[in-house]
């Protein structure tokens, strides 16, 4: 087997050793897909550790693929602002919660934002937009991970779509 990949050949990133060890028997499946069977591995680990670490970047650019496929809805917090997305077959759908200039509203937490609806809404923008995916929608959900955000919830979706 040959493998010819290097870091800058990643499409995503390397899987943490906790992410890793979430995936163990995937991994080992992974390996054998790919004719390499415990003793090999084992052996290649010490002796080819660029072969080694090729396989383990191809196989969380495949789980990072197939994850990031399934994501559905992202959100980015910060004192003053709160962005929700949700994921569609050809776009990104995005609610945005902002504090107007000077206000002091904390939009951080879901309790504060909670009370920050109810109580100061007239000191708010919210709206709603959407865009068409500029590569694929794995790669957007990777970046915006990469930049911060977090997994959310269809129910959140939900309730900030009644605000509006």
């Amino acid at each position: 087997m040959v493998i010819t990949r290097n870091f800058a050949d990643m499409k995503f990133r390397m899987l943490t050793e906790e992410e890793l060890d979430c995936f163990e028997q995937e991994f080992k499946q992974f390996l054998i897909v790919n004719g390499v069977e415990a003793k090999e591995w084992e052996k290649m680990n010490v002796s080819n550790k660029e072969k080694a670490i090729q396989l383990v970047e191809l196989f969380s650019d495949t789980v990072l693929q197939k994850v990031y496929g399934k994501i559905k809805y992202l959100e980015h917090r910060n004192e003053s602002s709160c962005l929700v997305f949700r994921f569609n077959k050809n776009n990104i759908e995005l609610i945005s919660i902002n504090v107007k200039n000077g206000a002091k509203i904390d939009l951080s937490t879901p309790e504060s934002l909670h009370e920050a609806l109810i109580k100061s809404a007239h000191l708010l923008t919210v709206f709603k937009t959407q865009k068409d995916y500029s590569g694929n929608k794995e790669d957007e959900v990777h970046l915006m991970l990469e930049t911060g955000c977090v997994n959310s919830t269809a129910s959140f979706w939900n309730m900030l779509e009644k605000v509006l």
